[in-house]
């Protein structure tokens, strides 16, 4: 149950421009100046980011916000497992919700679910086939690794791009907005794999609405009023392996990963629970036990 503190910090965000505020951030992180450097000082202070694990620790290395925010990590920083079975955490962060998909219908928090045809931009084939399956999904908070990997090996079926509002997708927003994740401007990409479908739902949300993936470069900004869709299964293949790299946030948000193979996740996974990206969260229905 959504607390009263959530309540009053959710509230004002029906008020906002959400785009516009965007727009703004999103200016800002790519500036180019002096004052870079000492931005970047008080949010690693502020928000306890490692920079240990970072490709480049110098916080001087990095001309914008947006290069620091979206650094890579060394080498070896983050092993993926390595089971043919394995599903591995797309990302860095908190799992904010994991279990089954009931008769098309997602969790989102105690008291709020949302539809599976909305959040898939209304495709009903995708949503068919995805109605009885698995979700995981997973919050970056803003001192996380944001670069977004491939659960599963998979080749690219399509990418939608689904306009929408920017609300903020911290656990009080989640608690408290409903249909959050249907309603938030997103990037969904769709795959083949050993698991059958499985489509990834970038969520944008208030400061970010920057997302990219690597076979398509920036997909928002700019804004957009359609639902777009780019089918990849003609001559312009795609394949990733697990672990890839397939996207990144420019500023913090959600990922949603959903499976048609029930899969079967670790017994010891809960909501709440911190996640390394490669990270094992489970196994395809005829993998090993977990």
């Amino acid at each position: 149950m959504a607390s009263a503190s959530d309540w009053l910090k959710s509230i004002p965000l029906y008020g906002l421009p959400h785009h516009w505020v965007s727009r703004v951030v999103y200016w800002f992180t790519r500036r180019q100046a002096k004052w870079v450097p000492s931005v970047i000082r008080w949010f690693v202070r502020t928000y306890k980011v490692d920079m240990s694990q970072a490709q480049h620790s110098d916080i001087d290395h990095y001309s914008t916000f947006n290069a620091f925010f979206t650094r890579s990590l060394k080498e070896g920083a983050r092993p993926i497992c390595d089971h043919d079975a394995d599903i591995a955490s797309p990302a860095d962060g908190r799992i904010s919700a994991i279990g089954n998909i009931e008769n098309g219908t997602v969790y989102q928090a105690k008291g709020q679910d949302y539809s599976l045809l909305e959040l898939l931009g209304g495709d009903t084939t995708a949503a068919t086939t995805l109605a009885n399956g698995r979700f995981v999904t997973v919050y970056l908070s803003p001192r996380d690794y944001h670069r977004l990997h491939m659960p599963l090996t998979g080749k690219l079926l399509n990418q939608t791009h689904v306009p929408g509002r920017l609300f903020s997708v911290a656990p009080h927003t989640v608690n408290t907005v409903p249909r959050l994740f249907a309603r938030n401007e997103r990037v969904i990409a769709q795959f083949d794999t050993a698991a059958g479908l499985m489509a990834l739902v970038l969520v944008g949300a208030i400061n970010v609405a920057a997302i990219e993936t690597v076979w398509s470069g920036l997909v928002t900004p700019p804004q957009k009023k359609r639902i777009s869709r780019t089918d990849y299964t003609g001559d312009e293949q795609v394949m990733l392996r697990r672990g890839e790299e397939m996207g990144r946030f420019n500023m913090g948000s959600t990922i949603i990963v959903l499976l048609e193979n029930p899969a079967r996740w670790r017994l010891d996974m809960q909501n709440g629970d911190a996640l390394n990206m490669g990270q094992l969260l489970g196994h395809i229905a005829d993998g090993a036990d977990t």
